[in-house]
């Protein structure tokens, strides 16, 4: 679905933003983008992608580093501090080492030097985008085990912990001075809230939670 330049009200499976103060270029690159159907929002200032709508969806920035009156660079250490996680693709006629470098490291995703073929930037977009949504992938897993890990009693979450620090049901049954049946029970029950058919995949998920030897990750 389309939108029309600087909006953020239409509900998108992808969006591509775009912050770049001269007209020609913003123009370009928005025509290139739609021509291909990425649904684009394009602005002129960095303000205006703060104050934008953004969809909870995959999505990726193109942005100038050269802006009128602030730099690209500075426009990377806001997104960052206010915690906005999208891959960012810098567009520069005026790039150098130095502030590749500096890009890179401070988390973008590519840097284009101007001019570019219409191909780089296309996939520039497309690495980013596919870098935004294996992330929200990640995310979204996370938080469907955190869930279920949540739904766990107490004596559950200790039974999960001791199980992957590498405890033996004997072991543990002594270690919290339960019955050996007891602790099978309880890790029949954590196991099957954690969605968990073995115990290599119940120990997984428990590390993967951070809470193998009951140090339960924050």
């Amino acid at each position: 679905m389309k939108n029309q330049e600087g909006s953020g009200l239409i509900v998108r499976e992808q969006v591509v933003y775009i912050v770049e103060d001269e007209p020609a270029m913003r123009e370009a690159v928005t025509t290139l983008l739609r021509s291909v159907d990425f649904d684009v929002c394009a602005f002129a200032t960095a303000r205006e992608f703060f104050e934008c709508s953004r969809p909870d969806v995959p999505s990726c920035l193109i942005l100038d580093v050269r802006l009128q009156g602030q730099s690209g660079l500075s426009v990377q250490d806001q997104i960052v501090e206010s915690g906005i996680d999208i891959p960012i693709i810098f567009m520069t006629a005026h790039g150098d080492i130095a502030m590749t470098v500096k890009a890179m490291k401070s988390g973008a995703a590519d840097f284009l030097a101007k001019p570019f073929r219409d191909q780089d930037i296309l996939d520039a977009v497309e690495r980013a985008l596919r870098t935004d949504e294996s992330r929200r992938a990640k995310e979204h897993a996370f938080s469907r085990l955190r869930k279920r890990y949540e739904s766990l009693t107490p004596r559950e979450r200790e039974i999960i912990a001791l199980v992957a620090s590498g405890l033996q049901n004997k072991q543990i049954a002594a270690h919290l001075g339960l019955s050996e049946i007891t602790v099978k029970v309880h890790r029949g029950h954590a196991m099957q809230k954690m969605d968990s058919r073995s115990i290599a995949d119940f120990v997984l998920k428990a590390k993967a939670l951070g809470v193998a030897g009951g140090n339960e990750r924050a």
